[in-house]
C-alpha cells in the first residue's frame, strides 16, 4: 500500500532532531537512550533516504548544513504542534474549562485580581492556570506573553501597554538622597532575566531617556516577583510597569524614584492556542476588554 505521506523513517528523523538540537551524536544518544554508533548509524541511513549529507563532521563535533538546517527548523515547528497537542489529550478532561498559562509574576499581579470579576459574569466558567517561567507554554487554551504579538502563529489579544517606571522602597530612596535619574547610574539596581518574558532592562530604560548605561552593582534574579520583594527590602531600585504594580505603588510598598518613565516597547498580549474551546475565546475577550 501506498503510504500517504512521503516521509522517512519517523525513528530516523526524531533521531536527527535530537542531534541536530544538541549539535552532538553523543548528547542524542543519551536523549534517546541508545549508542552514539546508533545515531550515527540511523543518521547516516536517513542522510542516504534523502541523497545529501545533513551534517558536517567534524573534530569538536558537527555543524548543520543548509539541508539539515532547513530540515531541522521543520520538524521542529511539527513536533512542538505534536507535543501540543498530545499535552491537551492528556489533560484535558472538561472542554468547558479553559487552561490559561502565566508566569508567576502576571498570574500573581495581573491576572488572578480579575477572575473574581469573571466568575461573577460567567459563573459557569473554569479557570485552570498553568503557572510557567521557563517559557515554553504547551497543552493549554490561552497564555499570557510580553512582547511582539506579531511573532506569533496563532491569533492574539492586545491586553495592556504600559508605562516603565524606576522604583524602589521609601527607605531606599531616602538613604541614597534620589532625586533624579543621574541619581540612579551608580546605585544597586535589580535586574530580571527569565526564559518566559524578556523584561526590559536597565541600559535599555537609561538609552530611553537619553542617558548613558549605568555603572552601579547589579543584583540579578529571574523571578520578578522575588525582585520586587528585593526592592521591598531595600537591596536596589528595580523597574515595574505602572499598571502592573498598581498595587504596590498605592499602598506605597514601592515608590516612584524619579519623575521620568519609559513607555514599554512591548504590550503585553494574550495568544489563543489553535484549538481553544468556545469558552477559552470568551475570555480571552473578557480579558481584552477589561484592558480596552
Amino acid at each position: 500500500m501506498r503510504k500517504p505521506y512521503d516521509l522517512p523513517s519517523l525513528g530516523d528523523l526524531a533521531c536527527f532532531e535530537s542531534a541536530a538540537r544538541h549539535l552532538s551524536f553523543k548528547q542524542a544518544s543519551a536523549e534517546i537512550n541508545v549508542t552514539p554508533a546508533a545515531v550515527s548509524h540511523r543518521i547516516k541511513a536517513l542522510e542516504h533516504d534523502l541523497g545529501q549529507p545533513l551534517f558536517t563532521r567534524q573534530y569538536r563535533g558537527v555543524e548543520l548544513t543548509e539541508a539539515g538546517a532547513l530540515l531541522f527548523v521543520s520538524l521542529q515547528r511539527g513536533f512542538e504542534g505534536i507535543s501540543d497537542s498530545v499535552a491537551r489529550i492528556r489533560n484535558r478532561r472538561d472542554r468547558t474549562a479553559v487552561s490559561i498559562a502565566a508566569t508567576t509574576a502576571m498570574s500573581g499581579l495581573w491576572l488572578t485580581p480579575r477572575l473574581a470579576a469573571f466568575w461573577k459574569a460567567h459563573p459557569g466558567v473554569a479557570i485552570s492556570q498553568v503557572i510557567e517561567d521557563s517559557g515554553r507554554v504547551t497543552g493549554v487554551d490561552l497564555s499570557i506573553h510580553y512582547g511582539d504579538p506579531d511573532r506569533e502563529d496563532d491569533e492574539t489579544r492586545l491586553l495592556f501597554r504600559d508605562r516603565i517606571l524606576a522604583l524602589g522602597s521609601m527607605q531606599f530612596a531616602e538613604a541614597h538622597r534620589i532625586a533624579q535619574v543621574a541619581d540612579l547610574s551608580e546605585m544597586p539596581l535589580i535586574r530580571i532575566h527569565s526564559g518566559a518574558n524578556e523584561w526590559t532592562g536597565w541600559h535599555e530604560w537609561f538609552a530611553s531617556l537619553g542617558r548613558p548605561a549605568p555603572t552601579g552593582p547589579e543584583f540579578a534574579l529571574n523571578n520578578y516577583l522575588i525582585g520586587l520583594k528585593a526592592a521591598e527590602d531595600g537591596i536596589g531600585a528595580v523597574l515595574g510597569w505602572e499598571g502592573l504594580l498598581h498595587g504596590y505603588l498605592e499602598s506605597h510598598r514601592l515608590v516612584q524614584l524619579v519623575p521620568e518613565a519609559m513607555e514599554s516597547p512591548y504590550p503585553f498580549y494574550l495568544r489563543i492556542h489553535a484549538g481553544a474551546s468556545a469558552n477559552a475565546r470568551l475570555f480571552a475577550d473578557w480579558l481584552a476588554e477589561q484592558e480596552g
